[in-house]
């Protein structure tokens, strides 16, 4: 077949502009490939790297190769082509193919979606930017979409093209920065990444999707191309109960895991997401907890960072299973209910060229300064909360989880670092505000937005902040100056308790503030009360063992440690194998050791927790009122000399009275003020032999009309060694 000479034949794009084609350079290949007019004639300009020959289907005719390698052309009458037509073609190995030419398609994205973009406002930016099934005028394909406003050039690659970035180059869709394609013949499953060439340097970029809804398994990086879901939801009760509840007066136990690590297959292997519905579900049921907040599952390429260096925004990870495979998950969760948190790191990401790190040569999500735009201490990039488009991946990922998964909240990860424009910075390593404060204002305004947006848009859900600082406000609303979170980590509880507990019984007595101290600034906040994963890697030790004494006073501490967090203000939360005391710190790439449980005094320790939690759940006086000081009252605070405090916790006329001894001294006949008459009966100690303990200690007792602590009525009782009580009057 003779060649057709560009330089004679008229009409064609210059050579200048096929070289460009040819070098995958061109910012616009809709300009010269596809159909155009030629006068009275149309003209299909085609671009096969790698065919011997082409035909145009419709016009059963020829296209004739160009003398630039790759090229063929066809010209005809316009009426004898319809508005899309189909290319087939023989590559040099003899291989037949045949498709629909994607450069005689319109624009396929609405100008709305784009212009709410820019301006940061388009909460499901997700359902238009990725890659989704589409469909044009009967033709099915995947529709692209990608935001990449420094590129000269942007082509999708995968496993359909050869990863071949000439193959099929996007459409600039003006100044929006976004570029898409649609490629019609293409099924969902087809692995893609975007190849981008910049702008200013022409450097060659591959990067998978930041709005990717599905990944290859690690160590592959390339996003996966979904079809549209159709998971039936089987949990309406739960999500129309949960709109309506008061959650701040419920009861929140939470269970925090790390799905990788809290079991594993026989062979090592990860469990799947059904698998663990199976198994951590009903356990999780049967401990008490009302809640499970998962470490990331977001998509992620490191298992070492236990999800927080997170590559796909939009993307439960493919460890274990399919996005359906999470939805039932959760969906399962509802039916048994057990709400679910999602662990959710907006704070940085990490610097991996496959994904958001200059991801289209240029700082794009992250600025530009490292002294704004990197962390030094994790060795990740800072989102750029000032941009529009960066602000809305965000807000739409936080949307998506609550949308399309039915997530009950985000745990929002590392709140102080991204508050401080200062944090974890020497002196000169930051850049001050326009006021010259440490406050980075785009991000205040990012959370306060993010919280507006996602109790807006999703009424009952809770967006609870990890935020380990003084910061005013963290939970209050966004109208009266606050961030607008639902709650936040105690995390000065934490410490003062973790620091008082690991100090020997007989210097306690030294530090009784750290017990007491909490209480000033306790209703301050809406908070939540971690012993989190944070506390048991590092160095830092098990719960077991961050605490004094032998065998037997680490297990009593242990147990009396959980019994004070438990009937103390606040949401409770546990990382997964502190319930049953397990001894070594946890290993992210290993299962809990399960086997501890043979041994009578972790077992001990699991009843207790399950105990706590159903009496929690049980007694309105120890949750209704956590973030008010309504439900709290000292009895005695003043007791540093023998190391025991006790309080009540209220819920209008019912009340539970809580007696704590920090020494492994057995206190007898220790009078007790309370504040109505009647029989109190023990309803837990965590010396019972139940639990693994002495057994010390009444069933209950009565109330004498004897003066004591400023309360008209006492009790006299014996108080067993490092272990506390919870009474009520019948």
């Amino acid at each position: 077949m003779n060649t057709i000479d560009i330089t004679r034949s008229a009409g064609l794009p210059s050579a200048a502009e096929l070289g460009r084609i040819a070098e995958a350079r061109h910012h616009d290949p809709f300009a010269v490939l596809g159909r155009h007019g030629e006068g009275e004639q149309a003209r299909v300009l085609a671009y096969l790297p790698g065919a011997a020959a082409a035909r145009l289907v419709e016009a059963d005719a020829p296209l004739q190769p160009l003398d630039r390698e790759g090229f063929f052309l066809w010209r005809g009458a316009p009426g004898s082509l319809p508005a899309h037509y189909r290319i087939a073609w023989r590559d040099a190995g003899g291989q037949e193919h045949l498709a629909y030419d994607p450069y005689c398609f319109a624009p396929q994205l609405g100008d709305f979606d784009l212009h709410l973009f820019g301006e940061g406002r388009h909460w499901h930016a997700y359902r238009f930017l990725g890659a989704h099934p589409h469909e044009v005028d009967g033709i099915h394909g995947l529709r692209f979409a990608v935001w990449a406003p420094n590129a000269e050039r942007v082509s999708v690659i995968g496993d359909f093209n050869r990863w071949d970035g000439r193959r099929h180059p996007m459409r600039a869709r003006g100044g929006s920065g976004v570029w898409e394609l649609f490629i019609p013949d293409l099924a969902p499953g087809a692995l893609y990444k975007y190849e981008i060439r910049n702008r200013e340097r022409g450097s060659i970029h591959v990067r998978t999707d930041p709005y990717g809804q599905a990944f290859e398994l690690r160590p592959g990086t390339a996003a996966r191309a979904l079809e549209t879901s159709g998971y039936a939801w089987g949990d309406g009760d739960w999500m129309q109960q949960r709109r309506q509840a008061d959650w701040q007066a419920a009861p929140m136990a939470i269970y925090e895991a790390h799905l990788a690590s809290w079991q594993r297959s026989e062979d090592g292997g990860f469990l799947s997401y059904e698998t663990l519905a199976e198994r951590l579900i009903p356990y999780v049921v049967e401990q008490g907890f009302t809640h499970i907040e998962l470490l990331p599952v977001t998509e992620h390429p490191l298992d070492a960072s236990w999800g927080y260096q997170t590559t796909g925004y939009f993307a439960p990870t493919s460890r274990f299973g399919e996005p359906d495979g999470f939805r039932a998950f959760v969906d399962r969760c509802h039916q048994h209910g057990i709400g679910v948190i999602l662990d959710w790191a907006p704070g940085h990401f990490p610097k991996d060229e496959t994904a958001l790190a200059r991801f289209d040569g240029s700082p794009l999500y992250e600025h530009a300064d490292p002294r704004r735009g990197e962390h030094r201490d994790w060795g990740t990039y800072i989102f750029n909360y000032g941009r529009n488009e960066v602000k809305n991946f965000l807000l739409a990922s936080a949307v998506y989880w609550l949308e399309e998964f039915h997530i009950d909240g985000l745990r929002v990860d590392a709140v102080a670092s991204m508050l401080y424009l200062n944090y974890s910075r020497e002196e000169g390593d930051w850049i001050p505000n326009i006021y010259g404060g440490n406050e980075n204002l785009e991000a205040i305004d990012f959370l306060r937005e993010l919280n507006q947006i996602t109790h807006g848009q999703h009424p009952g859900t809770l967006m609870i902040a990890e935020e380990s600082t003084a910061w005013p406000q963290v939970t209050r609303p966004v109208w009266v100056g606050g961030l607008g979170f639902s709650m936040k980590w105690n995390m000065g509880w934490m410490h003062d308790t973790l620091l008082y507990m690991s100090k020997d019984p007989v210097h306690r007595h030294f530090h009784h503030d750290q017990l007491t101290f909490g209480l000033l600034y306790a209703f301050t906040e809406n908070f939540v009360l971690p012993f989190s994963h944070d506390e048991v890697v590092h160095g830092k030790g098990s719960m077991l063992h961050k605490l004094p004494g032998d065998e037997w006073q680490q297990f009593a501490n242990l147990r009396l440690l959980y019994t004070y967090m438990w009937s103390y203000p606040g949401k409770k939360l546990l990382f997964m194998g502190q319930e049953f005391g397990q001894r070594s710190e946890w290993k992210f790439d290993a299962p809990l050791e399960w086997n501890a449980l043979d041994y009578p005094p972790h077992a001990g320790v699991q009843a207790l927790v399950r105990d706590l939690n159903h009496l929690y759940r049980e007694l309105p006086a120890l949750h209704t009122h956590e973030f008010s000081a309504d439900g709290f009252d000292w009895i005695d605070c003043h007791d540093a000399d023998q190391s025991v405090i006790s309080y009540q916790r209220r819920a209008g006329e019912a009340f539970a009275v809580v007696v704590l001894n920090f020494t492994p001294l057995v206190r007898e006949r220790y009078r007790l003020g309370v504040p109505e008459p009647g029989w109190y009966r023990v309803r837990l100690n965590s010396d019972s032999t139940f639990y693994g303990g002495s057994n010390l200690g009444e069933d209950g007792m009565s109330a004498e009309a004897t003066p004591w602590m400023g309360h008209p009525y006492s009790i006299e009782l014996t108080l067993p060694p490092l272990a506390g009580l919870i009474l009520v009057r019948e």
